[in-house]
This record gives C-alpha cells, structure tokens and sequence, in this order.
C-alpha cells in the first residue's frame, strides 16, 4: 500500500457505531466474511490526503469516521470543493470499477477513520457476490445526484448570493431541526465555503453578513443556525 496509508489494527465491521449509516455495511454472512479478509482499517489525521485528483486508482475508500472533503483543481491553482463525505460513504468506487484514475483528491477535514480495499481484491470481491451491487448502485447514484446539484449551483445560478443561499439550504436539508430552526455543523472556513460556490472568500465573508444581519442564519463556531428555509430559499431562486 501507498505510504499514506497507515494500515492499524483490523476493527470489526459489526461493532462499528457508524454501520446502520453506510450503504456498503449490510452484507450476507458469507460476504462479510469474505470482506473481512480483503479489507485495512487506518486512521488518518486532520489534513491527510486518501488520494490525489489524476492519480492511478488503488482500490476503495469506506469512510467510517470523520469528515473528507473532495475536490477538483485547475492549472491555474484554481480549486472547487465538489462534496463533502460523510462516513458511510465509498470514496473512488467509479475510478476502481472503470481502472481509471481518481476523478477527485481526497483530504480529511478532521481525524478520521478509513476501511480500505486494493482495486483487484475489490474487483474480485463483487464479481464473487453479486448481491453487493445494490449498494453499489445506491452509492454510485447518490454521487451522481450530488454532481448534478454541484453542477446547478455552480453553473445555472446566476449570483454568488444565490449560490451560498443554495449551498446552506443543502447542508441545512441534512441537519438537525430544532425549536429555533435547524441547526448544522459547517467544519469549512471561508475560503473552503468559497471552494464549494465558485466564488472569493472574500464575497463569501460579505454575504454571510448580509445573510446574519437579515437574520438568515446565526453563526457560532462551526454551528450555522438556519431560523427560517423559506426566507433563505427565496435568495437561491432570485
């Protein structure tokens, strides 16, 4: 494996607290036992890159714990944050299955724990049990379906304004509802916010003001509170 993998002790898949999450965590017996014999488990501190845009596939990426971000980057330097992954999630399962290269780089944003697999045990693996492809495919369409919706936002939205109004009703659509409205963790500073709408941290920094001086949202460390979506999704279809 490559350095960057710091292979550690083998956890248990069945213990794991993130498994009712994942889309790969729910096998047959049989199956399990055969993953179990394929698999790494690492961990990773804050930072770490998994793996880099353009760079040949070494196999799948399960992220059990913590948070990674995925990005794209130009020649110029330019650098567009495409999703942030949640653990549950397999991370280059097309460049694995398709034996290209990694569309995307992959870097944590906090501690985090990987489930790791080579591309041919992988490969092997799902040829042998076919009944994994369901989740598979489950994987593979909600990365697609997040493309899309990078795509509308960056591309079909006309405002930097609109494009942070619609990104925060995305992340608040994933949050927790509270009496005060819905409240969600944004582990992202300002310049990141800007990799994710195609933008300037800059702009970014004086839209969040408009947005909190029109009580939009609330900010209080990594917690964004959102009162009221309606008035927010107003501002995303301006």
């Amino acid at each position: 494996m490559n350095r960057r993998e710091r292979v550690e002790l083998k956890q248990n898949c069945e213990s794991c607290p993130q498994r009712a999450q994942g889309y790969f965590c729910h096998m047959t017996t049989e199956a399990e036992n055969d993953f179990e014999a394929i698999r790494f488990s690492a961990s990773y501190p804050t930072g770490a890159t998994l793996f880099q845009e353009g760079e040949q596939t070494r196999g799948v990426f399960i992220l059990c714990s913590g948070k990674v971000k995925l990005t794209m980057s130009s020649s110029g330097g330019k650098t567009l944050i495409l999703r942030l992954s949640k653990p549950g999630e397999m991370l280059g399962l097309i460049a694995a299955i398709s034996d290209g290269k990694y569309e995307a780089t992959a870097e944590t944003l906090e501690p985090s724990r990987t489930v790791f697999v080579r591309q041919d045990d992988f490969i092997r693996f799902i040829a042998r049990r076919p009944e994994v492809y369901q989740s598979l495919l489950r994987q593979s369409s909600k990365q697609y379906a997040a493309a899309c919706e990078q795509i509308r936002t960056i591309a079909l939205t006309s405002s930097s304004r609109e494009r942070l109004a619609r990104l925060l009703l995305h992340w608040s659509a994933e949050g927790r509802q509270t009496p005060e409205g819905y409240k969600m963790c944004v582990p992202l500073t300002h310049e990141q916010i800007a990799e994710c709408v195609g933008s300037s941290r800059e702009t970014v920094t004086r839209t969040l003001s408009e947005f909190k001086n029109k009580h939009l949202v609330t900010l209080k460390g990594t917690t964004m509170l959102i009162p009221d979506r309606e008035a927010l999704a107003a501002i995303s279809e301006e």
